[in-house]
């Protein structure tokens, strides 16, 4: 097993802060989003994406200064933000698609990308964009202090 997928107390720290930063987002989103949206198991969904990505992504990029955490728990919000936008808007696409929105694979393609597109600019608010920056920032940190305590 290569040494990147060794669990590591950086690695579960980082899972579990970016899964409740992830899950407190999606809380955050609800409001922003048309009234009568179904949520179903939205905001688990986000902080199960929340705990893969502290896992895979910052998890593996602790072990350097506070500076350099501090930008991979950036780093680490950004690809949060990015697979989550593409997860919802295939998963909104795949809904459309059953009630025969599309005419090809081509044009359910593009849909993905606008529907994403349209999260995106919903995301666009201070508080959000201002819960992701802290939020990163202190999972970088997080994870970096707990890769030095529980090395």
């Amino acid at each position: 097993m290569p040494a990147t997928s060794m669990p590591t107390a950086a690695k579960l720290a980082a899972a579990v802060f970016y899964a409740a930063l992830a899950f407190v987002s999606a809380e955050l989103i609800k409001p922003l989003l048309p009234e009568g949206t179904q949520f179903g198991y939205f905001s688990f969904v986000c902080a199960g994406l929340g705990a893969l990505t502290g896992w895979r992504v910052m998890g593996v990029l602790v072990g350097h200064t506070y500076r350099a955490a501090l930008e991979s728990g950036l780093r680490t919000v950004l690809t949060m933000v990015f697979w989550g936008v593409l997860l919802f808007g295939i998963y909104d696409m795949i809904l459309q698609s059953m009630n025969l929105r599309f005419t090809g694979p081509v044009e359910a393609l593009q849909a993905v990308f606008e529907i994403s597109l349209n999260y995106l600019k919903v995301m666009a608010n201070p508080g959000l964009i201002t819960t992701f920056l802290i939020g990163g920032a202190l999972g970088g940190i997080f994870a970096e202090w707990a890769s030095r305590r529980w090395p």
